[in-house]
C-alpha cells in the first residue's frame, strides 16, 4: 500500500492508495506546522480508517507550497517508514506536457491529470476547484496542452468581501436561486453559479479551439460545491491526485 499526499495551498489530502484504489483519505487545512505534527496528524486520521502504521509499501508527496515540501516529506518518512518519492524536475509522470515551460505545471495538476488518464479516453477537460480553479486540456494524443487559471470560488469571495465596505464577509454556499434578492445571496450567486458558468464558457471555448467534443472530470475541495451546478455533465472524482500519484511512484520504482 502507498502512503500518497497532495498538497495544496488551502489543504493537504493523505490517502492510502492500492491497485488503483483509495483505501482511505484524510484532508487537513494547510498550515504551519512541524514534521511532526502532521505526522501525528495523519497516524490517526488514518487510524480511523483502519490503516496500521507500518503497512506502507512506499510515499510520494506532492507539493505546491515550496516551503513545506520538506516539512511533508519528512512526515511522510516517519509514517511510512521509507524514504518518500516526491513530484519534481526528474521524476518521470508518463505525462505529455504541451505547455511552454513544463517546468511550471503545478505537480498537483500533474498528478491529476496522470489520474485523469488512467482509465479515461482523451480528449480530456479537468477541473481542480480548490484556492484557484484550473482548467487544463488534454487533446486526443493525450498531450497536456495548458488551459486556465480562475480565482476560486472563497477567494473571489474573500477579496470581494474585503474589498468592498458594504459587502460582508459570508460563508461560501449556494443559493435558493440565481437571481439573489439580497446582498448576501447576491455574493453567494456570483461565487457558486457564477464559478459554474465560468467553467461551462470556459469549456465551451476549450472545446471549439481543440475542434471536438471531450470528456470531463472535477476534482478538488470545493467540486462537489460547484459542479452540480454547471449545466455540462462533469465527473466528479475527489481522488483523482491519489491515483495520479500512485501510477508516478508506479513507473519510477520500474527505473531502480
Amino acid at each position: 500500500m502507498l502512503l500518497a499526499l497532495d498538497a495544496g495551498n488551502s489543504t493537504i489530502t493523505a490517502g492510502c492508495v492500492a491497485g488503483g484504489e483509495v483505501k482511505a483519505r484524510a484532508v487537513f487545512a494547510t498550515a504551519a506546522r512541524t514534521s511532526d505534527e502532521y505526522a501525528v496528524l495523519m497516524s490517526q486520521a488514518l487510524a480511523m480508517h483502519g490503516v496500521e502504521p507500518g503497512g506502507f509499501d512506499g510515499a510520494i508527496v506532492a507539493c505546491v507550497v515550496p516551503q513545506m515540501t520538506k516539512t511533508l516529506a519528512r512526515a511522510a518518512r516517519m509514517l511510512a517508514g521509507v524514504e518518500p518519492l516526491v513530484v519534481g524536475a526528474g521524476v518521470k509522470t508518463g505525462l505529455n506536457i504541451g505547455i511552454d515551460d513544463p517546468s511550471q505545471l503545478g505537480a498537483d495538476l500533474v498528478a491529476s491529470a496522470v489520474g485523469a488518464l488512467a482509465d479515461r479516453e482523451p480528449p480530456l477537460i479537468i477541473c481542480d476547484l480548490g484556492t484557484a480553479t484550473s482548467v487544463c486540456v488534454i487533446d486526443a494524443r493525450s498531450r497536456l496542452l495548458g488551459g486556465a487559471i480562475l480565482p476560486g470560488a472563497a477567494v473571489s469571495l474573500d477579496a470581494l468581501a474585503g474589498s468592498a465596505a458594504l459587502l460582508p464577509g459570508i460563508t461560501l454556499e449556494a443559493p435558493k436561486q440565481c437571481i439573489g434578492t439580497n446582498t448576501n445571496d447576491c455574493m453567494k450567486s456570483g461565487a457558486v453559479f457564477g464559478t459554474a458558468a465560468a467553467i461551462d464558457g470556459m469549456i465551451d471555448r476549450f472545446e471549439q479551439e481543440l475542434g471536438c467534443e471531450a470528456r470531463y472530470v472535477a476534482t478538488g475541495t470545493l467540486a462537489n460545491l460547484i459542479i452540480p451546478h454547471c449545466r455540462r455533465e462533469i465527473e466528479i472524482d475527489d481522488a483523482l491526485a491519489l491515483k495520479g500519484l500512485e501510477r508516478i511512484w508506479i513507473k519510477n520504482q520500474r527505473r531502480k
